[in-house]
Protein backbone atom coordinates (compact mmCIF):
# COMPACT_ATOMS: atom_id res chain seq x y z
CA UNK A 1 0.00 0.00 0.00
CA UNK A 2 1.43 3.35 -1.03
CA UNK A 3 0.34 6.68 0.41
CA UNK A 4 0.61 10.13 -1.13
CA UNK A 5 3.55 11.06 1.11
CA UNK A 6 5.66 8.08 -0.05
CA UNK A 7 8.60 8.71 -2.40
CA UNK A 8 7.88 7.66 -5.99
CA UNK A 9 10.23 6.66 -8.81
CA UNK A 10 9.78 9.25 -11.56
CA UNK A 11 12.36 8.45 -14.19
CA UNK A 12 15.20 6.15 -15.11
CA UNK A 13 18.22 7.14 -17.21
CA UNK A 14 20.34 4.48 -18.93
CA UNK A 15 23.47 5.45 -20.83
CA UNK A 16 26.58 4.80 -18.77
CA UNK A 17 28.53 1.61 -19.40
CA UNK A 18 30.06 1.30 -15.94
CA UNK A 19 29.32 2.19 -12.33
CA UNK A 20 27.77 5.61 -11.66
CA UNK A 21 29.97 7.25 -9.01
CA UNK A 22 28.46 10.71 -8.43
CA UNK A 23 25.27 12.69 -9.14
CA UNK A 24 24.25 16.35 -8.88
CA UNK A 25 21.18 18.40 -9.85
CA UNK A 26 21.55 21.76 -11.57
CA UNK A 27 20.37 24.65 -9.35
CA UNK A 28 17.20 25.03 -11.44
CA UNK A 29 16.59 21.24 -11.35
CA UNK A 30 16.31 21.12 -15.16
CA UNK A 31 19.45 19.00 -15.61
CA UNK A 32 21.19 16.14 -13.85
CA UNK A 33 24.95 15.57 -14.06
CA UNK A 34 26.42 12.10 -13.51
CA UNK A 35 29.94 10.68 -13.53
CA UNK A 36 31.01 7.11 -14.14
CA UNK A 37 33.93 4.70 -14.22
CA UNK A 38 33.34 4.49 -17.99
CA UNK A 39 35.40 7.78 -18.15
CA UNK A 40 32.39 9.82 -19.31
CA UNK A 41 30.27 12.58 -17.83
CA UNK A 42 26.58 12.76 -18.73
CA UNK A 43 24.21 15.72 -18.61
CA UNK A 44 20.60 14.52 -18.59
CA UNK A 45 17.78 16.93 -19.43
CA UNK A 46 14.38 16.55 -17.77
CA UNK A 47 12.52 18.28 -20.58
CA UNK A 48 10.61 15.67 -22.64
CA UNK A 49 12.23 14.60 -25.93
CA UNK A 50 15.36 16.66 -25.20
CA UNK A 51 18.81 15.22 -25.89
CA UNK A 52 21.42 14.45 -23.30
CA UNK A 53 25.13 15.32 -23.52
CA UNK A 54 28.02 12.92 -23.03
CA UNK A 55 31.37 14.60 -22.30
CA UNK A 56 34.64 12.83 -23.18
CA UNK A 57 38.00 13.99 -21.89
CA UNK A 58 39.02 12.08 -18.79
CA UNK A 59 41.39 9.17 -19.44
CA UNK A 60 40.29 7.07 -16.46
CA UNK A 61 37.16 6.62 -14.34
CA UNK A 62 35.41 9.80 -13.17
CA UNK A 63 34.86 9.74 -9.39
CA UNK A 64 33.04 13.00 -8.57
CA UNK A 65 30.96 15.69 -10.27
CA UNK A 66 29.15 18.87 -9.22
CA UNK A 67 27.33 21.88 -10.67
CA UNK A 68 28.54 25.26 -9.47
CA UNK A 69 25.95 27.00 -7.25
CA UNK A 70 25.52 29.53 -10.07
CA UNK A 71 24.71 26.69 -12.48
CA UNK A 72 27.11 28.03 -15.13
CA UNK A 73 29.85 25.41 -14.67
CA UNK A 74 30.34 21.72 -13.95
CA UNK A 75 33.47 20.36 -12.28
CA UNK A 76 34.68 16.75 -12.31
CA UNK A 77 37.43 14.69 -10.65
CA UNK A 78 39.03 11.52 -11.95
CA UNK A 79 41.39 8.63 -11.31
CA UNK A 80 43.57 10.19 -14.04
CA UNK A 81 44.77 12.70 -11.37
CA UNK A 82 43.04 15.67 -13.03
CA UNK A 83 40.15 18.00 -12.30
CA UNK A 84 38.25 19.36 -15.30
CA UNK A 85 35.87 22.28 -15.65
CA UNK A 86 33.04 22.14 -18.20
CA UNK A 87 30.30 24.34 -19.60
CA UNK A 88 26.99 22.44 -19.25
CA UNK A 89 26.32 22.86 -22.98
CA UNK A 90 27.56 21.67 -26.35
CA UNK A 91 30.73 23.77 -25.83
CA UNK A 92 32.01 21.23 -23.29
CA UNK A 93 35.43 21.36 -21.62
CA UNK A 94 36.97 24.65 -20.49
CA UNK A 95 40.25 23.67 -18.87
CA UNK A 96 42.15 20.88 -17.09
CA UNK A 97 43.88 21.07 -13.72
CA UNK A 98 46.68 18.58 -13.12
CA UNK A 99 45.64 18.59 -9.54
CA UNK A 100 47.27 15.71 -7.67
CA UNK A 101 49.91 12.99 -7.86
CA UNK A 102 47.31 10.21 -7.40
CA UNK A 103 43.64 9.56 -8.13
CA UNK A 104 41.33 12.45 -7.21
CA UNK A 105 38.41 11.15 -5.13
CA UNK A 106 36.16 14.21 -4.83
CA UNK A 107 35.69 17.82 -5.89
CA UNK A 108 33.37 20.45 -4.41
CA UNK A 109 32.49 24.09 -5.16
CA UNK A 110 32.35 26.80 -2.51
CA UNK A 111 28.94 28.50 -2.17
CA UNK A 112 30.13 31.56 -4.13
CA UNK A 113 31.34 29.37 -7.05
CA UNK A 114 34.80 30.99 -6.79
CA UNK A 115 36.79 28.07 -5.33
CA UNK A 116 36.92 24.28 -5.50
CA UNK A 117 38.35 21.83 -2.99
CA UNK A 118 39.78 18.49 -4.09
CA UNK A 119 40.64 15.31 -2.16
CA UNK A 120 43.07 12.66 -3.36
CA UNK A 121 44.78 9.34 -2.76
CA UNK A 122 48.01 11.32 -2.37
CA UNK A 123 46.70 12.04 1.18
CA UNK A 124 46.23 15.76 0.50
CA UNK A 125 43.38 18.25 0.19
CA UNK A 126 43.87 21.19 -2.17
CA UNK A 127 41.96 24.43 -2.74
CA UNK A 128 41.90 26.23 -6.11
CA UNK A 129 40.45 29.41 -7.58
CA UNK A 130 38.00 28.86 -10.43
CA UNK A 131 38.42 32.08 -12.39
CA UNK A 132 42.21 31.90 -12.76
CA UNK A 133 42.59 28.14 -12.20
CA UNK A 134 45.19 29.01 -9.58
CA UNK A 135 46.34 26.74 -6.73
CA UNK A 136 45.80 28.37 -3.32
CA UNK A 137 46.90 25.94 -0.57
CA UNK A 138 47.08 22.33 0.63
CA UNK A 139 45.87 20.61 3.82
CA UNK A 140 48.11 17.67 4.61
CA UNK A 141 47.47 16.20 8.06
CA UNK A 142 45.67 13.06 6.88
CA UNK A 143 47.89 9.96 6.92
CA UNK A 144 46.00 7.91 4.32
CA UNK A 145 43.84 8.33 1.22
CA UNK A 146 41.39 11.24 1.49
CA UNK A 147 38.01 10.12 0.16
CA UNK A 148 35.99 13.34 0.38
CA UNK A 149 36.33 17.06 1.18
CA UNK A 150 33.43 19.56 1.32
CA UNK A 151 33.10 23.29 1.98
CA UNK A 152 30.73 24.49 4.70
CA UNK A 153 27.79 26.62 3.43
CA UNK A 154 29.57 29.85 4.43
CA UNK A 155 32.89 28.71 2.93
CA UNK A 156 34.84 29.22 6.16
CA UNK A 157 35.32 25.53 6.98
CA UNK A 158 36.18 22.31 5.16
CA UNK A 159 35.17 18.83 6.32
CA UNK A 160 37.19 15.85 5.11
CA UNK A 161 37.32 12.10 5.67
CA UNK A 162 40.10 9.61 5.11
CA UNK A 163 41.10 5.97 5.31
CA UNK A 164 43.05 6.95 8.42
CA UNK A 165 39.62 6.60 10.15
CA UNK A 166 39.24 10.29 10.93
CA UNK A 167 36.88 13.07 9.97
CA UNK A 168 38.63 16.44 10.18
CA UNK A 169 37.29 20.00 10.30
CA UNK A 170 39.59 22.67 8.83
CA UNK A 171 39.60 26.47 9.19
CA UNK A 172 40.08 27.88 5.69
CA UNK A 173 41.44 31.25 6.86
CA UNK A 174 44.41 29.88 8.81
CA UNK A 175 44.65 26.43 7.11
CA UNK A 176 44.55 24.62 10.45
CA UNK A 177 42.72 21.49 11.54
CA UNK A 178 40.44 22.67 14.36
CA UNK A 179 38.83 19.34 15.21
CA UNK A 180 39.17 15.62 14.55
CA UNK A 181 36.51 12.95 15.01
CA UNK A 182 38.05 9.47 15.24
CA UNK A 183 36.31 6.21 14.39
CA UNK A 184 37.93 2.97 15.55
CA UNK A 185 35.65 0.63 13.58
CA UNK A 186 35.85 1.87 9.99
CA UNK A 187 36.55 4.81 7.72
CA UNK A 188 34.14 7.33 6.21
CA UNK A 189 33.41 7.15 2.48
CA UNK A 190 31.63 10.50 2.34
CA UNK A 191 31.11 13.55 4.56
CA UNK A 192 28.97 16.68 4.25
CA UNK A 193 27.59 19.69 6.16
CA UNK A 194 23.92 20.39 6.81
CA UNK A 195 22.46 23.60 5.36
CA UNK A 196 23.32 25.70 8.45
CA UNK A 197 26.90 24.42 8.71
CA UNK A 198 26.47 23.37 12.34
CA UNK A 199 26.40 19.63 11.75
CA UNK A 200 28.52 17.15 9.80
CA UNK A 201 27.31 13.70 8.71
CA UNK A 202 29.53 10.81 7.66
CA UNK A 203 28.69 7.71 5.58
CA UNK A 204 30.87 4.92 6.92
CA UNK A 205 32.35 1.65 5.70
CA UNK A 206 31.23 -0.10 8.92
CA UNK A 207 27.54 0.24 7.82
CA UNK A 208 26.86 3.25 10.06
CA UNK A 209 25.83 6.89 9.61
CA UNK A 210 27.00 9.43 12.19
CA UNK A 211 26.01 13.05 12.79
CA UNK A 212 28.31 15.39 14.74
CA UNK A 213 27.64 18.85 16.18
CA UNK A 214 30.81 20.78 15.28
CA UNK A 215 30.01 23.53 17.82
CA UNK A 216 30.05 21.19 20.81
CA UNK A 217 32.15 18.45 19.13
CA UNK A 218 29.64 15.83 20.23
CA UNK A 219 27.98 12.91 18.48
CA UNK A 220 24.32 13.79 17.87
CA UNK A 221 22.90 10.72 16.17
CA UNK A 222 24.18 7.29 15.24
CA UNK A 223 22.34 5.05 12.78
CA UNK A 224 23.07 1.42 11.97
CA UNK A 225 20.26 0.61 9.54
CA UNK A 226 22.18 -0.76 6.54
CA UNK A 227 23.57 -4.27 6.07
CA UNK A 228 26.46 -3.03 3.91
CA UNK A 229 28.90 -0.13 3.83
CA UNK A 230 27.35 3.32 3.40
CA UNK A 231 28.81 5.07 0.35
CA UNK A 232 27.06 8.44 0.18
CA UNK A 233 24.48 10.66 1.87
CA UNK A 234 22.59 13.90 1.31
CA UNK A 235 20.77 16.35 3.60
CA UNK A 236 17.34 17.61 2.62
CA UNK A 237 17.44 21.45 2.40
CA UNK A 238 15.20 21.60 5.48
CA UNK A 239 17.75 19.48 7.44
CA UNK A 240 14.82 17.34 8.62
CA UNK A 241 15.73 14.34 6.47
CA UNK A 242 18.82 12.48 5.34
CA UNK A 243 19.06 9.98 2.48
CA UNK A 244 21.80 7.35 2.40
CA UNK A 245 23.16 5.01 -0.31
CA UNK A 246 24.65 1.65 0.57
CA UNK A 247 26.40 -1.38 -0.86
CA UNK A 248 23.41 -3.44 0.36
CA UNK A 249 21.63 -2.11 -2.81
CA UNK A 250 19.17 0.07 -0.86
CA UNK A 251 18.53 3.75 -0.22
CA UNK A 252 17.35 4.74 3.25
CA UNK A 253 15.38 7.85 4.25
CA UNK A 254 16.09 8.98 7.83
CA UNK A 255 13.89 11.38 9.80
CA UNK A 256 16.41 13.47 11.76
CA UNK A 257 13.76 15.28 13.82
CA UNK A 258 12.32 12.07 15.27
CA UNK A 259 15.58 10.15 14.94
CA UNK A 260 13.96 7.34 12.94
CA UNK A 261 14.27 5.32 9.79
CA UNK A 262 11.32 6.20 7.53
CA UNK A 263 11.78 4.44 4.19
CA UNK A 264 13.83 1.70 2.57
CA UNK A 265 13.92 2.14 -1.22
CA UNK A 266 14.76 -0.61 -3.68
CA UNK A 267 15.44 -0.34 -7.38
CA UNK A 268 19.18 -0.81 -7.91
CA UNK A 269 20.76 -4.18 -8.70
CA UNK A 270 23.91 -3.97 -6.63
CA UNK A 271 25.73 -1.33 -4.57
CA UNK A 272 24.24 2.18 -4.60
CA UNK A 273 27.19 4.57 -4.81
CA UNK A 274 25.66 8.04 -5.11
CA UNK A 275 22.58 9.88 -3.90
CA UNK A 276 21.60 13.55 -3.73
CA UNK A 277 18.63 15.85 -3.16
CA UNK A 278 17.76 18.58 -5.66
CA UNK A 279 18.36 22.15 -4.47
CA UNK A 280 14.70 22.56 -3.46
CA UNK A 281 14.39 19.06 -2.04
CA UNK A 282 11.38 18.11 -4.18
CA UNK A 283 13.41 15.38 -5.94
CA UNK A 284 16.37 13.13 -5.26
CA UNK A 285 18.46 10.92 -7.52
CA UNK A 286 20.53 7.78 -7.06
CA UNK A 287 23.19 5.96 -9.06
CA UNK A 288 24.92 2.64 -8.65
CA UNK A 289 27.20 -0.08 -9.86
CA UNK A 290 24.37 -1.34 -12.10
CA UNK A 291 24.93 1.78 -14.31
CA UNK A 292 21.39 3.00 -13.61
CA UNK A 293 20.39 6.55 -12.68
CA UNK A 294 17.05 6.72 -10.86
CA UNK A 295 15.16 9.97 -10.18
CA UNK A 296 12.61 9.99 -7.35
CA UNK A 297 9.91 12.43 -6.31
CA UNK A 298 10.36 13.16 -2.60
CA UNK A 299 6.72 13.70 -1.47
CA UNK A 300 7.38 13.07 2.24
CA UNK A 301 8.91 16.56 2.74
CA UNK A 302 5.51 18.17 2.10
CA UNK A 303 3.99 16.60 5.25
CA UNK A 304 4.57 16.80 8.97
CA UNK A 305 7.03 14.07 9.97
CA UNK A 306 5.01 13.08 13.03
CA UNK A 307 1.90 12.59 10.91
CA UNK A 308 3.84 10.47 8.42
CA UNK A 309 5.25 8.30 11.16
CA UNK A 310 1.82 7.81 12.72
CA UNK A 311 0.49 6.58 9.39
CA UNK A 312 3.52 4.34 8.99
CA UNK A 313 2.87 2.71 12.33
CA UNK A 314 -0.66 1.87 11.24
CA UNK A 315 0.74 0.22 8.13
CA UNK A 316 3.46 -1.66 10.01
CA UNK A 317 1.20 -2.72 12.89
CA UNK A 318 -2.43 -2.87 11.65
CA UNK A 319 -4.91 -2.47 14.45
CA UNK A 320 -2.32 -1.42 17.01
CA UNK A 321 -2.51 2.09 18.49
CA UNK A 322 0.24 4.51 17.38
CA UNK A 323 3.30 4.45 19.57
CA UNK A 324 5.95 7.16 19.26
CA UNK A 325 9.13 6.97 21.31
CA UNK A 326 10.50 10.28 22.47
CA UNK A 327 14.14 10.33 21.36
CA UNK A 328 15.96 13.57 22.04
CA UNK A 329 18.04 14.06 18.87
CA UNK A 330 20.89 15.91 20.58
CA UNK A 331 21.89 12.91 22.68
CA UNK A 332 23.82 9.99 21.15
CA UNK A 333 21.43 7.18 20.35
CA UNK A 334 21.97 3.90 18.51
CA UNK A 335 19.46 3.14 15.78
CA UNK A 336 19.73 -0.51 14.79
CA UNK A 337 18.67 -2.33 11.64
CA UNK A 338 15.86 -3.93 13.65
CA UNK A 339 13.86 -0.71 13.29
CA UNK A 340 11.15 -1.26 10.72
CA UNK A 341 10.56 1.03 7.77
CA UNK A 342 8.20 1.25 4.83
CA UNK A 343 9.61 -0.72 1.88
CA UNK A 344 9.27 0.97 -1.51
CA UNK A 345 10.03 -1.23 -4.52
CA UNK A 346 9.18 0.47 -7.81
CA UNK A 347 9.66 -2.78 -9.72
CA UNK A 348 6.58 -4.11 -7.96
CA UNK A 349 4.47 -0.95 -8.08
CA UNK A 350 5.39 0.61 -11.43
CA UNK A 351 4.41 -1.15 -14.64
CA UNK A 352 7.35 -0.01 -16.77
CA UNK A 353 10.58 1.30 -15.25
CA UNK A 354 12.68 0.32 -18.29
CA UNK A 355 12.25 3.64 -20.10
CA UNK A 356 14.11 4.07 -23.37
CA UNK A 357 17.47 5.80 -23.39
CA UNK A 358 17.32 9.48 -24.39
CA UNK A 359 19.27 10.32 -27.53
CA UNK A 360 22.82 11.41 -26.73
CA UNK A 361 25.12 14.03 -28.24
CA UNK A 362 28.83 13.31 -27.78
CA UNK A 363 30.93 16.33 -26.74
CA UNK A 364 34.72 16.28 -26.75
CA UNK A 365 37.41 14.15 -28.42
CA UNK A 366 36.09 11.42 -30.71
CA UNK A 367 37.00 7.80 -30.12
CA UNK A 368 39.24 7.87 -33.22
CA UNK A 369 41.39 10.78 -32.04
CA UNK A 370 41.30 10.08 -28.32
CA UNK A 371 43.61 7.34 -27.00
CA UNK A 372 41.86 4.42 -25.40
CA UNK A 373 41.07 5.30 -21.75
CA UNK A 374 43.37 3.66 -19.27
CA UNK A 375 41.90 1.46 -16.55
CA UNK A 376 43.47 0.30 -13.34
CA UNK A 377 44.72 -3.28 -13.40
CA UNK A 378 46.03 -5.44 -10.59
CA UNK A 379 49.18 -5.88 -12.69
CA UNK A 380 49.75 -2.09 -12.76
CA UNK A 381 49.88 -1.93 -8.95
CA UNK A 382 53.03 -2.85 -7.00
CA UNK A 383 52.73 -6.14 -5.12
CA UNK A 384 52.93 -4.31 -1.77
CA UNK A 385 49.74 -2.41 -2.63
CA UNK A 386 47.71 -5.32 -4.02
CA UNK A 387 46.09 -6.24 -0.70
CA UNK A 388 45.21 -2.61 -0.01
CA UNK A 389 43.43 -2.27 -3.35
CA UNK A 390 41.46 -5.45 -2.65
CA UNK A 391 40.28 -3.92 0.63
CA UNK A 392 39.32 -0.73 -1.19
CA UNK A 393 37.21 -2.59 -3.75
CA UNK A 394 35.48 -4.53 -0.98
CA UNK A 395 34.52 -1.45 1.03
CA UNK A 396 34.03 1.09 -1.75
CA UNK A 397 33.71 -0.48 -5.16
CA UNK A 398 33.79 2.76 -7.17
CA UNK A 399 37.53 3.05 -7.65
CA UNK A 400 38.52 -0.14 -9.43
CA UNK A 401 37.16 -2.29 -12.20
CA UNK A 402 38.78 -5.09 -14.21
CA UNK A 403 39.79 -4.12 -17.75
CA UNK A 404 37.53 -5.28 -20.55
CA UNK A 405 38.35 -8.57 -22.26
CA UNK A 406 38.80 -8.47 -26.06
CA UNK A 407 35.45 -10.24 -26.47
CA UNK A 408 33.67 -7.72 -24.25
CA UNK A 409 35.39 -4.79 -25.97
CA UNK A 410 34.37 -6.01 -29.44
CA UNK A 411 30.82 -6.49 -28.19
CA UNK A 412 30.63 -2.92 -26.85
CA UNK A 413 32.21 -1.44 -30.00
CA UNK A 414 29.66 -3.30 -32.11
CA UNK A 415 26.86 -2.08 -29.85
CA UNK A 416 28.13 1.51 -29.99
CA UNK A 417 28.07 1.44 -33.80
CA UNK A 418 24.35 0.69 -33.83
CA UNK A 419 21.69 3.43 -33.91
CA UNK A 420 20.76 4.66 -30.43
CA UNK A 421 17.28 3.21 -30.73
CA UNK A 422 18.76 -0.30 -31.25
CA UNK A 423 21.28 -0.26 -28.40
CA UNK A 424 20.25 -2.50 -25.51
CA UNK A 425 16.71 -2.70 -26.89
CA UNK A 426 16.84 -5.66 -29.24
CA UNK A 427 14.65 -8.70 -29.22
CA UNK A 428 16.42 -10.16 -26.17
CA UNK A 429 14.21 -9.92 -23.05
CA UNK A 430 15.63 -7.55 -20.37
CA UNK A 431 15.98 -10.33 -17.77
CA UNK A 432 17.93 -12.56 -20.16
CA UNK A 433 20.08 -9.63 -21.31
CA UNK A 434 20.99 -8.77 -17.69
CA UNK A 435 21.86 -12.43 -17.02
CA UNK A 436 24.09 -12.63 -20.10
CA UNK A 437 25.83 -9.37 -19.20
CA UNK A 438 26.47 -10.69 -15.70
CA UNK A 439 27.95 -13.92 -17.13
CA UNK A 440 30.24 -11.93 -19.46
CA UNK A 441 31.38 -9.74 -16.55
CA UNK A 442 32.17 -12.84 -14.50
CA UNK A 443 34.13 -14.31 -17.43
CA UNK A 444 36.08 -11.04 -17.67
CA UNK A 445 37.02 -11.32 -14.01
CA UNK A 446 38.01 -15.00 -14.43
CA UNK A 447 40.14 -14.08 -17.45
CA UNK A 448 41.98 -11.45 -15.44
CA UNK A 449 42.44 -13.86 -12.51
CA UNK A 450 43.88 -16.58 -14.77
CA UNK A 451 46.23 -14.03 -16.35
CA UNK A 452 47.51 -12.98 -12.93
CA UNK A 453 47.92 -16.61 -11.82
CA UNK A 454 49.90 -17.40 -14.99
CA UNK A 455 52.26 -14.52 -14.36
CA UNK A 456 52.74 -15.54 -10.73
CA UNK A 457 53.33 -19.15 -11.81
CA UNK A 458 55.98 -17.97 -14.28
CA UNK A 459 57.67 -15.97 -11.53
CA UNK A 460 57.58 -19.02 -9.24
CA UNK A 461 59.14 -21.21 -11.94
CA UNK A 462 61.90 -18.67 -12.52
CA UNK A 463 62.64 -18.54 -8.80
CA UNK A 464 62.67 -22.36 -8.62
CA UNK A 465 65.12 -22.59 -11.53
CA UNK A 466 67.32 -20.02 -9.83
CA UNK A 467 67.24 -22.00 -6.56
CA UNK A 468 68.13 -25.25 -8.36
CA UNK A 469 71.01 -23.57 -10.16
CA UNK A 470 72.33 -22.16 -6.88
CA UNK A 471 71.99 -25.58 -5.21
CA UNK A 472 73.99 -27.26 -8.00
CA UNK A 473 76.64 -24.57 -7.76
CA UNK A 474 76.93 -25.00 -3.99
CA UNK A 475 77.12 -28.82 -4.35
CA UNK A 476 79.85 -28.48 -6.97
CA UNK A 477 81.87 -26.07 -4.80
CA UNK A 478 81.53 -28.35 -1.75
CA UNK A 479 82.73 -31.32 -3.84
CA UNK A 480 85.76 -29.43 -5.02
CA UNK A 481 86.56 -28.34 -1.46
CA UNK A 482 86.51 -31.94 -0.22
Amino acid sequence: MSLKEDPVLQRQFRGHKNAVTSIDFSPDSKQLATSSLDTFIMLWNFKPQSRSLRFAGHQEGVTSIQFSPSGRLVVSASQDKTVRLWLPSIKGELFVLKAHTAAVRSVNFSSDSQRVVTASDDKSIKVWTVQRQHFLFSLTQHTNWVRCARFSPDGRLIASCSDDKTVKIWDVSNKLCINTFTDHEGFANFVDFNSTGTCVASANSDKTVKLWDIRTNKLLQYYQVHSGGVNCLSFHPSDNYLITASSDSTIKVLDLVEGRLLYTLHGHKGPVLAVTFSRGGEQFASGGKDTQVLVWKTNFDAFNSAEIYEKHLKRLYPGAPPHINDIYPRSPHLHTSELQSIEINPRLEVTDTQTSDPSVIDVGPSSSSNPEPKTRSWNDIPASQNERWRMDVQHYPTLSSPPLSPLRRREEEKNASLPTSMQDHGSIPPVLRDTLENIVEQLDILTQTVSILEKRLSLTEDKLKECLANQQKITFEVGQAE
